[in-house]
């Protein structure tokens, strides 16, 4: 007989470490998807920008002229000025975050939902089991992954700098690791964490919860079965609701990781995501709060439909059951 470290050996590695299995194959979909859609998380981000209100306190010379307006003129313009290729600026950091984040969400959310939390023998799972762990999730994905977000947030705005006659600030990926951690420390590297993972609890309330919930949903009360159709359908619902939760959380993140510091890290417009938010609101009224919400539900749909489906096949092709 053989012993039972030799036919642990002989098992598929998706069996002998299933949670590095499905960390990796939810970044390899996250991959896909982050390329496929990327251009609208850019336009996404320059929307939210424009009009900052907060700006002037540092002067007129730091106020902007809002070259932009919506979500085609702002697409048109990078093209006419940026040039094409510039729509993908800050995809390689956006790919780096995508595999620590999604990774660490997926992992997360199926260890509380099998583990912690657990199904009924009739796979019926509670919604608030599911929106605790969606949040929850959300909060450990994006948490590992702020450092890759915090570069590329600030590396989609290189373009817009250079056509203000600003200096860019970073050469790249990695000089732009080393010189927010050579200015602000490790601690740098996490700022704006808080809104970020407020960001990531609500827009994971909405994908994993609500991608979860509609599926088995269907499967149990439905003539559809776990196929591509079903996956479809719950990756379309999840896109929608992750969108209008997730996107005024989204426009603090941005402004508070693109905001100008001091020596010390220090950010010189808000002071936290509090003050961040009760600014914009004053001084650009409640729907600021929705900059860039066409373009983010534009991208969230066809992303949670491209990361889906990919996530779904590849859990298929190796071996993995069904999320």
């Amino acid at each position: 007989m053989s012993a039972p470290e030799d036919e642990e050996g002989l098992l598929p590695l998706t069996q002998r470490w299933p949670r590095a299995s499905k960390f990796l194959l939810s970044g390899c979909a996250a991959t896909v998807a982050e390329l496929a859609t990327f251009p609208l998380d850019l336009i996404k981000t320059r929307l939210q920008m424009q009009g900052e209100a907060a700006l002037a306190r540092l002067g007129d010379s730091a106020r902007e002229a809002t070259p932009y307006r919506g979500m085609v003129r702002t697409a048109l313009g990078i093209v006419q000025e940026e040039g094409f290729l510039k729509l993908w600026q800050g995809v390689t950091p956006a790919i780096y975050r995508h595999v620590v984040y999604s990774g660490g969400r997926m992992v997360t959310y199926e260890h509380l939902r099998e583990v912690v939390f657990g199904k009924s023998e009739d796979k019926h799972y509670p919604l608030w089991k599911s929106v605790i762990g969606g949040m929850m999730a959300g909060v450990v994905g994006q948490f590992l992954a702020n450092p890759t977000d915090l570069v590329k947030v600030q590396m989609q705005m290189e373009g817009k700098r250079k056509l203000e006659g600003k200096p860019l600030r970073f050469r790249g990926v990695h000089h732009a690791f080393a010189k927010i951690l050579a200015e602000g420390g490790i601690r740098g590297l996490w700022a704006g964490w808080v809104p970020n993972i407020q960001r990531a609890a609500l827009v994971n309330m909405g994908d994993l919860t609500t991608y979860d919930t509609v599926k088995h949903y269907l499967v149990l009360n439905t003539p559809l079965e776990d196929n591509i159709m079903t996956h479809g359908l719950s990756s379309l619902c999840s896109g929608l609701v992750a969108s209008i939760l997730g996107t005024p959380a989204d426009v603090i993140k941005s402004r508070i990781m693109n905001q100008p510091r001091d020596k010390e890290g220090r950010g010189l417009l808000y002071k936290s995501s509090i003050d961040c938010l009760v600014q914009a609101v004053q001084g650009e009224g409640f729907m600021s709060l929705y900059k860039g919400f066409l373009p983010s539900w534009l991208r969230m749909t066809p992303w949670s439909l491209v990361f889906w489906l990919t996530y779904e096949k590849i859990r298929e092709m190796s071996g993995v059951s069904p999320f």
